[in-house]
């Protein structure tokens, strides 16, 4: 993913609301969200390197990966679409697999990682001295930075879905949600983020929902999961031009003995 707004436990029946876009070159192959056989979860794929950037299970539990802008690609570094099934399809709790994962952490190129299970969620940048730590109830956003980097799309998008949690605590507005990822704003060129990469691809960058003919956003994901693990999520894709091209929508309900 490229951009993430979500809370968490702040909503009186879930403990997570996320909203993201993945951002992405239209040309690299990926297949929707749907359920993975092995390991057991639900995502979509990239068909280049065979990860995925967002994944939840059916027990609830979730990861999702953004690419940190800045910064050398190691020779040899494994794809960063591994971490989440390599979490979702474990044994370790979100804390435990993310304090392992650090020990290894800069072999990849630069990640911002979240994991979180039945009672924590973590996150984990292999560009953040402070290592991994575990987040408290709130709401957050992130990018291709760090967590809650004040970017321009990052402050907005964090601020408007605290005002949507605040509204309706009690169940998520999917379609508010994919309002929220939808916003064009071009941010001005004095609160732009300089990360290397020039002023006017900064610009490009700078809104949440980017169109273009090469590069853009491919596809929104909302996700919403109960406090007993059940959840609901929901995918809508774009064309180059910003269209939408489909949509799916999942349901997993809770196991009872």
């Amino acid at each position: 993913m490229c951009l993430l707004a979500f809370a968490w436990q702040r909503s009186t029946r879930h403990r997570l609301w996320l909203a993201g876009n993945r951002d992405e070159f239209h040309g690299r192959a990926a297949a929707p969200m749907q359920w993975w056989s092995a390991p057991r979860l639900l995502a979509g794929r990239d068909l280049q390197a065979g990860g995925t950037w967002l994944g939840v299970g059916e027990d609830g539990r979730f990861a999702v990966v953004t690419n940190f802008r800045g910064g050398a690609t190691p020779s040899g570094a494994p794809s960063r679409g591994e971490l989440i099934p390599a979490f979702l399809g474990g044994g370790l709790g979100a804390l435990e697999y993310l304090r392992g994962l650090a020990a290894r952490g800069r072999a990849y190129a630069g990640f911002s990682l979240l994991a979180a299970d039945a009672g924590s969620l973590g996150y984990y940048s292999n560009h953040d001295p402070a290592g991994p730590r575990e987040l408290g109830p709130g709401v957050y956003g992130l990018s291709n930075g760090l967590l809650d980097s004040p970017w321009p799309k990052v402050v907005r998008t964090r601020e408007t879905l605290a005002q949507l949690v605040a509204a309706a605590p009690d169940e998520p507005p999917v379609e508010s949600l994919f309002d929220l990822m939808r916003d064009g704003t071009v941010a001005p060129d004095e609160q732009l983020p300089d990360t290397g990469v020039g002023r006017a691809i900064e610009r490009r960058l700078s809104p949440a929902f980017i169109v273009g003919p090469d590069y853009g956003t491919r596809c929104t994901t909302v996700l919403a999961i109960r406090a007993d693990g059940s959840f609901v999520a929901a995918e809508r894709s774009f064309d180059p031009d910003g269209r939408a091209t489909t949509e799916r929508s999942f349901e997993s309900m809770a196991e009872t003995a």
